[in-house]
């Protein structure tokens, strides 16, 4: 299935698009945003948590989302959970 769209950064320009997508097949958000700068990926990576490996695992990344997205990351949330059943 495609991916449904759910919105764009409402300040985006021709260089930069933080967006958000929903894949209601594997229930699943899918986020493009920018890239931490190295603090805050060395912060990210440092990070611990119980019973889980220190560190960003090569298959997976960090990136950042401006908080004026949330409206839609939660549209999305909401449409996974939709795909789902779940509420």
């Amino acid at each position: 299935m495609p991916l449904t769209f759910i919105g764009i950064d409402p300040t985006t320009g021709d260089e930069e698009s933080p967006t958000v997508w929903v894949d209601e097949e594997k229930q699943e958000l899918v986020l493009q945003g920018w890239k931490p700068d190295e603090a805050t990926q060395a912060e990210c990576a440092a990070f611990t948590v119980p019973g889980h490996a220190v560190g960003i695992p090569d298959h997976e990344a960090v990136v950042r989302i401006p908080a004026r997205m949330t409206a839609m990351i939660r549209e999305a949330c909401d449409a996974v959970d939709r795909a789902s059943g779940i509420r």
